[in-house]
């Protein structure tokens, strides 16, 4: 009896001192992409132990990234006994990406926003470009993301954006159109607690200015303002998704929260929140289910100028640019992915979706979202073109219809899935 536990006590001492261990972490295959970079967000480390759930945990992060298509790894014998070295192959996207939206509706309108990013700048998975804007007006933005600048965990958000629409004003059941003009400048702290959970926090300064146009007219509606706000914001993501090409299973959710404050009166301060819960179903080898619902309020005062807006190009395909607005709003979107055609390197998907949503009026109450003219529903068609081997190289055309009361039909083009 005494020589069995002996036995097991040497048997268990054994296993512990002689834990399997990494020798070496090499990466393959990557050409703009560092080594370094993809060393320094990786979990896994010379000398610890050897765990096959920390390396799929960070070939499942490496497959989030927009500079790599895809990612797998291998595991073989070093010299050293119980020594291992493991190889992260690397399949890189092209990641010089012009993009494009193009929109417009049956009432012959007609907008577009045209940029080129490049989201593997210096090799270090940076996001860095812009874009121009023809929405009436002309506008334009520069971008610069580093999620990773200084290490897994802590990054650095720059944006600048000069933003000129024609806008829509709602009031007394009347309707007035408005030159708007946003010009801002945002820095972002960006912070990933673990491989799921994300933070990002900062501030941004902007300018608005606002001039009427034509349309309806009021004593308590100014026809010019021009006003300087602070912006507080905070975003919390989970992140659960995981890629294989474009099919995309798993759930994620994104809080924004925004505080903004102005010393104008005819502009108060106020809080604006929205979360966007998103989900994806893989259904045999060429079907993929997403559904997106956005839940969202804000501080409920009685302006022409509610943060929330009904817009093609955002919510509702087919709907037109900015078509009402709000201070509350729920949206689902919800479209069935079908891939019709394969190769190596493309792939056509085929798509049905509906996109539902209603809104609460500026001071109004939360029996506003029964309302009928506050609900649309467009249903609709579309196609994606699929370059599997460049990020986010998606072409995609929808054609929306309105089935609910004094509804548009049109048609959304663009550079990416809609959600």
């Amino acid at each position: 009896m005494n020589r069995i536990v002996i036995f097991l006590f040497l048997s268990i001492c054994t296993s512990v001192f002689s834990q399997n261990k990494v020798a070496d972490l090499k990466i393959q295959g990557n050409k703009k992409l560092r080594s370094s970079f993809v060393k320094k967000i990786s979990n896994l480390k010379p000398g610890v132990v050897l765990d096959t759930a920390v390396i799929e945990e960070d070939i499942k992060l490496l497959k989030r990234l927009p500079s790599i298509a895809h990612a797998y790894y291998q595991v073989f014998p070093a010299e050293t006994p119980n020594e291992y070295n493991v190889f992260y192959n690397i399949e890189e996207n092209f990641t010089i990406i012009p993009s494009a939206n193009i929109y417009t509706t049956n009432d012959d309108e007609f907008a577009y926003r045209l940029g080129l990013y490049e989201f593997n700048f210096l090799g270090q998975n940076i996001t860095f470009g812009g874009f121009y804007q023809k929405d009436i007006y002309s506008s334009y933005a520069v971008n610069f993301r580093a999620p990773y600048l200084f290490n897994r965990s802590f990054g650095l958000a720059l944006n600048y954006q000069d933003l000129t629409t024609q806008e829509p004003i709602f009031f007394d059941g009347r309707m007035a159109d408005y030159k708007y003009n946003n010009e801002s400048f945002e820095v972002l702290g960006l912070f990933q607690l673990n491989f799921s959970n994300r933070f990002e926090f900062g501030v941004n300064y902007f300018i608005e200015d606002y001039k009427y146009k034509f349309g309806a007219t009021s004593p308590d509606v100014p026809q010019s303002l021009r006003v300087h706000k602070l912006l507080y914001k905070l975003i919390y993501e989970y992140n659960n998704l995981n890629y294989d090409y474009q099919y995309v299973e798993g759930f994620r959710s994104i809080l924004n929260f925004q505080y903004v404050t102005t010393r104008d009166n005819s502009l108060p301060e106020f809080l604006i929140g929205w979360n966007d819960f998103l989900y994806y179903k893989r259904f045999g080898k060429k079907g993929n289910w997403a559904n997106r619902l956005r839940l969202g309020m804000a501080t409920n005062n009685k302006t022409p100028f509610a943060p929330f807006s009904v817009d093609n190009n955002v919510n509702l395909r087919g709907v037109g640019n900015t078509i009402d607005r709000g201070t509350a709003a729920i949206v689902l979107n919800s479209e069935y992915r079908h891939t019709l055609f394969e190769k190596k390197w493309f792939s056509l998907q085929g798509n049905a979706f509906v996109d539902a949503g209603t809104w609460r009026n500026p001071g109004g109450d939360f029996a506003n979202f029964a309302d009928s003219q506050n609900i649309r529903v467009y249903p609709g068609l579309g196609l994606r073109f699929i370059h599997k081997k460049i990020f986010n190289a998606i072409f995609r055309i929808d054609y929306g219809i309105g089935i609910t009361p004094d509804a548009t039909q049109g048609l959304v083009f663009g550079i990416g899935q809609y959600f």
